[in-house]
C-alpha cells in the first residue's frame, strides 16, 4: 500500500507540472504573436537605413567620420543578449556557449576582450568567467525604442572615448518557432556592404544640408536601430523557445503519467492478487 501511494502521489505531481508547463506554451504563445509583429515591422527599416547608409558611405572617405573609421588597438567589446528568466531549453546556454568560443577565438588576436551582458541568463554565467564591463537587466519587460537608444548611446560613447576598438553584438535571430539562429554582428567601426555591380548608371542625389551633416546624424541613428533590431529578435526567439521547451514537457508528463498509471495499475493488481491469495489460504487452513 505504501508503494501504491508514493505512485499516486507522484501521478498527481506530474499531473500539477504538466499544467503548470500548458498554461506556460500559452502565454508565450501569445507574448511570440505580439513580438514577432514587433520584428517583422523593425527588419524593414533596419534595412532600408543601412541602405541609405551604405549610398552615403560610399561617397565619403574611410575617415569620414570617427565610428567609421577602423582602429589596431585590439581591444574588443561584446554584446551578449540573452534572457532574464529560464525554462527555454537550450536558448541562453548556446548564447553563452558561443560568447565563449567567441573569446577562445579571439584570444590571441585581441589585445583585451570585455562583455557587456543584456539579460540575467547571460550574466550568471559570464560574469564570473571572464571581465564583463556593464550588466543591463530588466529591460525586457517594457523593451522600447528609448532603452535601446540608451545602450547604444553608451557603446558609442565608449567607443569614441576609445575605450574599446571594436563591438560585437551577439544574439538568437528568430527564424521561426523552431528555429533560433545564432548571431553575430559588427557594430563599430560601421562598416557598410560594398555596393554589388550593376549595369544601371549611377544616380545622383541632392542632400540637405550636406552628405558629412546627415552621415554624423544617420550613423548613431544606425547603431541604435541595430541594437534595437537585436533586442527585439531576442524577445520573439526566447518566446519561440519556451513555447517549444514547454510543449516537449508537456508531451513528456503526458507520457510520464501513462507509464505511472499502468505501474500504478499493476501495482494494484499485484497488492488484489496477494490479498486473495492470503484469504484463501487462511480459508484452506480453517477448513484443514
Amino acid at each position: 500500500m505504501a508503494n501504491l501511494k508514493a505512485i499516486k502521489k507522484r501521478i498527481v505531481s506530474v499531473k500539477n507540472t504538466r499544467q503548470i508547463t500548458k498554461a506556460m506554451k500559452m502565454v508565450s504563445a501569445a507574448k511570440l504573436r505580439r513580438a514577432q509583429e514587433n520584428v517583422v515591422a523593425a527588419r524593414p527599416y533596419a534595412g532600408k537605413l543601412a541602405e541609405v547608409l551604405e549610398r552615403l558611405a560610399l561617397t565619403q572617405d574611410a575617415d569620414a567620420s570617427p565610428l567609421m573609421t577602423p582602429r589596431d588597438g585590439g581591444r574588443v567589446l561584446l554584446v551578449v543578449v540573452t534572457s532574464d528568466r529560464g525554462l527555454c531549453g537550450g536558448f541562453n546556454a548556446n548564447i553563452s556557449k558561443a560568447a565563449e568560443r567567441f573569446i577562445h577565438e579571439r584570444a590571441g588576436q585581441s589585445k583585451e576582450i570585455s562583455l557587456v551582458t543584456i539579460g540575467r541568463k547571460g550574466n550568471e554565467f559570464l560574469r564570473n568567467r571572464h571581465t564583463v564591463r556593464k550588466h543591463h537587466g530588466n529591460i525586457f519587460a517594457a523593451l522600447n525604442y528609448q532603452t535601446a537608444a540608451m545602450v547604444a548611446s553608451e557603446l558609442i560613447e565608449g567607443y569614441l572615448a576609445e575605450e574599446y576598438d571594436e563591438v560585437y553584438v551577439l544574439y538568437n535571430a528568430f527564424r521561426s518557432v523552431m528555429s533560433q539562429d545564432i548571431t553575430l554582428e559588427k557594430l563599430l567601426p560601421i562598416a557598410p556592404a560594398v555596393a554589388a555591380e550593376t549595369d544601371e548608371p549611377a544616380r545622383e542625389y541632392i542632400y540637405e544640408p550636406s552628405k558629412g551633416a546627415l552621415l554624423d546624424e544617420l550613423l548613431p541613428k544606425h547603431i541604435e536601430v541595430q541594437v534595437f533590431k537585436a533586442l527585439l529578435e531576442s524577445v520573439a526567439a526566447e518566446h519561440g523557445a519556451r513555447m517549444t521547451a514547454m510543449d516537449s514537457a508537456s508531451k513528456n508528463a503526458t507520457e510520464m503519467i501513462g507509464k505511472l498509471t499502468l505501474m500504478y495499475n499493476r501495482a494494484r493488481q499485484a497488492a488484489i492478487t496477494t490479498e486473495l491469495m492470503e484469504i484463501i489460504s487462511g480459508s484452506e487452513s480453517i477448513k484443514g
